[in-house]
């Protein structure tokens, strides 16, 4: 059985898709995993026989074009054109699939190319829905705006279309069934077993590396660890608001003019967009007890930092109410628990207050629990205590495992 994965965006930043090529190829079938160039995949993607990786060449929309909005449609159907072009010369050159699985958003160009070439090649088509195009579109444009409207027809067309339907929410899954009449599998992201709690030689080397690089002390810190890929539908002012007040309070008892060294650090990972902005103005509120540092971590490094956290921050607000933030998987696996922005009741299907982690609504929630971890207090009958023992209690299911009861029944019938 061949299996073409594709994913219209970084495809070493797409980790859901990646995990399912791996657990595809474990399955004895052949991938093709397609999309584009950027952050380079998981070394375990790259070292698998079975798996033969396609990066498409890619250009952005300029800054220029994202100034207006009718130079922003311009420039992004200019750039879906260009992406259909390449997308279609790869499908059509790769060895006949019997399945095709396409990650919508986005669904332009993919899901219409994906769908053409599936019934040129006589192949499946099965799309992963990790949230809604239009609705994405809509934080830029507005929801009336004739390009959202149209691409949300366009989406229920091509859904309507599909062999099979995976989603990454019950609610996802309700809503494709309520608004599209498809039915959808639910398949939830669990973290594979790299993520598990760091040994303490590990974090120790990681520490050592990390440390100098961050312009952090030898002894190590309490630490929250906010995983992101610097997009708008995180909020970073509600961190920056949270951070200061969190600072003050700590720095309440020191002198004037007394430094100290920092109480905690908040390591923010990844790339995107909106992460030199970000820079820029936490550099200028000049915290006296937060060490707030950005870096980039290797696919080998990322689970260990993952691992050492004492708290897992998730910014995340989704556009569509629908779909679910893959960090807090990775939260999961080794037990950290997760404070989450409470951005929908899709978020209670992988995080209750007390088990998973908590739920954040304002600075002033988070600041507290970033105040509780910097001084150790959380005791053990507090939310964050409890969320501890529970987890510890608790092993997180595993993708592999999840992913045969799941996706596996779709994707490799029989």
């Amino acid at each position: 059985m061949r299996t073409a994965v594709i994913v219209l965006g970084d495809l070493g930043r797409s980790p859901r898709m990646q995990y399912h090529a791996l657990s595809l190829a474990d399955g004895g079938g052949e991938v093709d995993l397609v999309g584009f160039e950027g952050a380079p995949p998981f070394p375990a993607v790259l070292a698998n026989p079975r798996i033969h990786v396609h990066q498409l060449a890619d250009r952005s929309v300029s800054a220029r074009a994202r100034s207006g909005v009718g130079r922003f449609v311009i420039a992004s159907m200019l750039r879906a054109v260009r992406q259909a072009f390449r997308l279609w010369r790869v499908l059509m050159r790769v060895p006949k699939p019997d399945t095709i699985l396409v990650q919508n958003p986005p669904a332009v160009p993919t899901l219409g190319v994906a769908w053409l070439v599936a019934k040129l090649r006589g192949a499946r088509l099965v799309i992963d829905w990790h949230n809604l195009s239009h609705s994405v579109a809509a934080v830029r444009l507005g929801e009336r705006h004739r390009a959202v409207r149209a691409l949300a027809r366009s989406e229920r067309r091509w859904a309507r279309r599909a062999g099979a339907h995976l989603a990454v929410s019950r609610a996802m899954a309700d809503w494709l069934q309520r608004e599209y009449t498809v039915r959808a599998t639910v398949v939830y992201d669990r973290p594979p077993q790299a993520f598990s709690r760091s040994s303490p030689a590990d974090q120790a080397a990681l520490w050592a590396r990390v440390a100098p690089i961050a312009g952090l002390g030898v002894d190590r810190i309490p630490l929250a660890v906010c995983p992101t890929s610097w997009t708008p539908d995180e909020d970073f002012d509600l961190l920056l608001e949270a951070l200061e007040r969190a600072d003050r309070t700590l720095a309440g008892g020191d002198k004037p003019g007394l430094s100290s060294s920092p109480s905690l650090a908040v390591l923010l990972t990844g790339k995107g967009p909106l992460r030199e902005a970000f820079e820029a103005r936490a550099a200028r509120r000049h915290f006296k007890t937060i060490a707030v540092r950005t870096l980039w971590l290797e696919p080998a490094d990322y689970p260990v930092c993952i691992g050492m956290a004492d708290l897992g921050l998730c910014l995340h607000q989704s556009a569509s109410g629908l779909d679910l933030p893959m960090k807090l998987a990775d939260f999961r696996g080794p037990g950290v628990p997760a404070a989450a922005f409470d951005y929908s009741p899709v978020l209670g299907e992988v995080l209750t207050t007390g088990k998973e982690g908590v739920t954040f609504r304002d600075p002033g929630d988070l600041a507290n629990l970033l105040v509780s971890i910097a001084k150790g207090s959380d005791t053990p009958d507090s939310p964050l205590g409890r969320s501890r023992t529970w987890l510890a209690a608790h092993p997180s299911e595993r993708w592999e495992d999840h992913w045969k009861a799941t996706a596996g029944t779709v994707l490799m019938p029989g």
